[in-house]
């Protein structure tokens, strides 16, 4: 597929104003979601690295959750959460923000699928630190924010931006949630499926190939920082 476009189509796809504005949309709700993981998802997953509690396994497998369900399901789910007929549709009601149809929506969706691949990458890198460095950290008399600040995080940080580009990489490649929560506006995966079904494969394929290449560097980068990982493990 991706030999299949002409350099004169994968140009002329660069200078479509819909193109570029559907995959800078995807750029920027997917590094909107990564983000949001990242805020959420790092005391989390600490928490889950570091301590004990009953119900443990249960909260592990909620966030999972996302994962497993197919994925218009969770679009379904997510414009079910946030009607008008239940308490949180009718807050963001009050609010004046809006779910279905808006960026807002889109970001939600990217949000939800992602925040399980950064959970599991940062509290890999949190297991992987010595609990012993944060206990002489905290015996000399570090806060135990100071302590995460200076020692756990630094020392985290491979994985926790391994997480990061998981996340967005999964964010980008969503379409089953989004394509129900938000058809408009368009992100690339939305835009490949419209064109498809609009006028072809044909029409289809350039910027099925840009989005693949944007993928492509994810991925690299993905590689590239595992491979630290275990020179420096």
């Amino acid at each position: 597929m991706i030999l299949a476009p002409t350099l004169a189509d994968l140009v002329l796809v660069i200078f479509d104003k819909e193109v570029v504005r559907s995959i800078l949309l995807s750029l920027g709700a997917a590094s909107c979601a990564a983000l949001i993981s990242f805020a959420v998802g790092t005391p989390l997953a600490y928490l889950l690295a570091r301590c004990e509690f009953r119900g443990k396994q249960l909260v592990e497998g909620i966030i999972d959750l996302p994962i497993i369900i197919p994925h218009p399901v969770v679009g379904i789910a997510i414009l079910g959460v946030t009607g008008r007929n239940y308490w949180l549709g009718k807050v963001l009601t009050e609010l004046g923000i809006r779910i279905m149809g808006s960026v807002t929506g889109i970001v939600v969706v990217m949000t939800f699928v992602a925040i399980p691949f950064y959970i599991k990458a940062a509290k890999e890198g949190f297991e992987a630190i010595s609990p012993r460095l944060e206990k002489v950290s905290r015996s000399l008399g570090a806060s135990m924010l100071h302590t995460f600040c200076h020692i756990t995080f630094p020392l985290a940080w491979r994985s926790i931006l391994t997480g990061i580009i998981m996340a967005s990489a999964r964010a980008i490649s969503e379409f089953g949630a989004i394509v129900i929560v938000a058809y408009h506006p368009m992100i690339a995966p939305v835009m490949i499926y419209e064109r498809f079904e609009s006028y072809g494969l044909k029409y289809s394929q350039p910027v099925a190939v840009w989005l693949i290449a944007i993928c492509l560097v994810l991925f690299f980068a993905l590689r590239v920082l595992t491979a630290q990982r275990k020179k420096t493990s």
